[in-house]
């Protein structure tokens, strides 16, 4: 396996994340398989909480695990934030998953053309 550029692989999941609609989210896993690397979720997941959505306008809550579950929750400054800022969105969030998941969910391989 090739060694993957971290720099170049951070930007290009940036550069999806920027693209998920108002009211919408995807998972770390669709993020992976849209920049080229299918096992790569964890990494995408790594990525994620390493950004700065208050200062870089990448909106980090829309990134769940595959179930709608708010994995990512703690790289939030809140524990409640993630939630909240989906919740203004008008996603509906019980027990830290989202509901309607299905109806919710943002495949970015059949939205944008990359």
């Amino acid at each position: 396996m090739p060694k993957i550029d971290k720099d170049a692989f951070s930007q290009a999941v940036y550069d999806i994340v920027r693209t998920i609609p108002h009211g919408r989210a995807t998972s770390y896993g669709a993020i992976a398989k849209a920049v080229g690397y299918y096992n790569m979720s964890r990494l995408v997941g790594r990525v994620m909480s390493e950004c700065n959505s208050s200062i870089t306008n990448i909106p980090a809550h829309r990134v769940v695990n595959s179930q709608g579950i708010l994995s990512g929750k703690d790289a939030f400054g809140d524990s409640s934030e993630m939630q909240e800022l989906l919740e203004a969105e008008g996603v509906i969030v019980s027990n830290n998953k989202i509901k309607n998941w299905k109806t919710v969910f943002w495949n970015p391989l059949d939205e944008i053309n990359i």
